[in-house]
């Protein structure tokens, strides 16, 4: 792929032009702005208009207000995709901020929003896909508003660093008694073969892949039940898995070292994973 990337409303080609931030952008002062991590297969876009659903939403919650129309932005999107010659399993980052604007944390109703994006090959975890990974359990210290994408992470850097220096490939979040989501992650378990999942409210964030993966649920005949549940009724679960962007269904089989059913992928996962396999065939040939 080529080192293309849009800032603003324009494709720069870095090979030949350096791009130029303002060190005013709210984005690396306050984290205040929103994002989107958009899934390519094949070069072709996956579940981009609940994207860009959420995307406004989240603006629409912090009052940023796009100086583009919606289509501008999917024509930008569709032609940084093109300039990149992308053909590969890749990803979007697509990131709005409020704009520029001489530190103050009151902001400005007049800004500019300032949009940024670039592609990056991503190619689909496979393995870990098919066997699973280990998990960590780490406290939710995020704000009460998880349900907006913002670029306030910091509480999921952390909680990843930690599970990544443990040996496990994601963290699992708990508030007071409660499992939210995962640090980057959704989170699911199977429970005598029905799904159970965290509320889409205020402590977690509505992910696309969740929702995908609640329809394909239906598709299958498999019930999804959104309620509240603790470590307990994790590790009595027949199942578990994290769904996310760029790893679609991951098994988790182990938490904190305890086997989750033996520790094997589940027949309910391995059903879900193929019905999303099913429907990123049907999408890149289309």
């Amino acid at each position: 792929m080529k080192p293309i990337l849009l800032l603003e409303n324009r494709l720069i080609d870095t090979r030949v032009e350096q791009p130029s931030a303002s060190l005013h952008d709210r984005a690396s002062q306050f984290g205040d702005g929103v994002y989107e991590v958009i899934r390519l297969y094949q070069g072709t876009f996956h579940l981009l208009e609940p994207h860009l659903a959420r995307l406004y939403r989240s603006m629409e919650e912090l009052e940023i207000r796009p100086a583009f129309t919606k289509a501008e932005l999917i024509h930008w999107l569709y032609e940084l995709v093109t300039q990149n010659e992308c053909k590969e399993d890749a990803i979007v980052y697509l990131q709005i901020s409020r704009g520029a604007q001489i530190r103050n944390h009151v902001y400005a109703d007049n800004l500019t929003p300032i949009v940024y994006a670039y592609v990056a090959e991503k190619e689909r975890p496979v393995t870990l896909m098919q066997n699973g990974i280990h998990a960590c359990t780490e406290q939710d210290i995020r704000w009460l508003r998880c349900d907006i994408k913002s670029l306030n992470l910091l509480p999921n850097v952390l909680a990843r660093t930690n599970a990544e220096r443990k040996n496990c490939q994601e963290a699992l979040l708990v508030r007071g008694n409660t499992v939210t989501e995962g640090s980057q992650s959704n989170f699911f378990l199977v429970k005598q073969g029905t799904l159970y999942t965290h509320p889409a409210n205020h402590l977690i964030l509505n992910g696309i892949v969740r929702q995908y993966v609640c329809s394909l649920a239906s598709g299958l005949g498999i019930p999804v039940r959104e309620e509240m549940f603790s470590i307990k009724d994790v590790l009595l679960a027949e199942e578990a898995f994290f769904t996310g962007t760029t790893f679609e269904i991951l098994p988790m089989t182990h938490l904190d070292g305890a086997a989750i059913n033996g520790g094997v992928v589940g027949s309910v996962t391995t059903a879900l994973q193929k019905a999303f396999q099913d429907s990123i065939a049907v999408s890149t040939m289309q």
